[in-house]
């Protein structure tokens, strides 16, 4: 039995964060090498100037050579909870130490926009709570790299930027409320637990997409009956509802 990639949480409020992990890719280019100096990755939300921007934890920060990432081969960048809501930019912010190899030959990389303020990248994405996204930035290497009247070389990076929700998670609540309920879902290769809040209301976060079997079950002490509901479906990047559960 595998664990998900979320924690459960008995916080069943609209305020729970979202999860995004973002990996770098690359398509091949005809170059030996392309070095690319990554220092940060940041998320702006709404899109204003004076909005607020959130830089992410790094898994990986460091000089990457880009025609090392193709074939499947990818870096994760960063894998951290920023508040659910609309974000609408990922900022890839590069250091100095970016270059490119052409016959042995090793040539600095201009990148003036990229160190000023960053690769901006447009997604425009509303994020539930509770939900793993994953955004890939797939790194045009070719394309991103344009030979210079003098001999050498400068970056204007091409980014595709895609997005896939890995997860989708299931809401609902349960009476009586005087008792706390554990509320299980499982698949027979995952399985996820929360317990009910004071109000009795139950979320089960990073589930991923499949068909589940959700057990309902008091403390036996509270002389309950456990339900179980069968065939609840959960697609990845939605919140499957199911309601109210009575255990009297």
């Amino acid at each position: 039995m595998t664990t998900t990639l979320f924690s459960c949480s008995d916080d069943n409020d609209s305020t729970q964060p979202a999860r995004v992990n973002i990996k770098l890719v690359d398509a091949p280019g005809d170059y030996d090498n392309v070095f690319i100096d990554v220092e940060a990755v940041a998320i702006k939300f709404n899109g204003d100037a004076d909005d607020e921007e959130l830089v992410l934890d790094m898994d990986n920060t460091g000089i990457y050579d880009l025609l090392e990432l193709t074939g499947g081969n990818n870096v994760v960048l960063a894998d951290d909870e920023i508040p659910a809501g609309r974000i609408n930019q990922i900022r890839l912010i590069l250091g100095d130490d970016n270059s490119v190899v052409v016959d042995g030959q090793e040539f600095p990389l201009s990148t003036p926009s990229a160190q000023q303020s960053g690769l901006k990248l447009n997604v425009n994405q509303e994020l539930e709570g509770g939900i793993l996204y994953e955004f890939i930035l797939d790194f045009d290497a070719d394309k991103s790299i344009v030979r210079q009247g003098n001999g050498g070389y400068s970056l204007k990076p091409v980014i595709r930027t895609e997005l896939a929700a890995l997860s989708g998670a299931i809401i609902g609540d349960v009476e009586p409320t005087t008792f706390q309920v554990e509320v299980t879902a499982s698949n027979g290769v995952n399985e996820i637990s929360t317990f009910t809040d004071v109000n009795g209301l139950y979320r089960l976060n990073g589930v991923p997409n499949g068909t589940y079997t959700v057990t309902i079950e008091a403390d036996p002490a509270a002389e309950l009956q456990t339900v179980v509901i069968n065939d609840v479906v959960v697609v990845n990047g939605e919140v499957t509802a199911l309601g109210t559960t009575n255990l009297n």
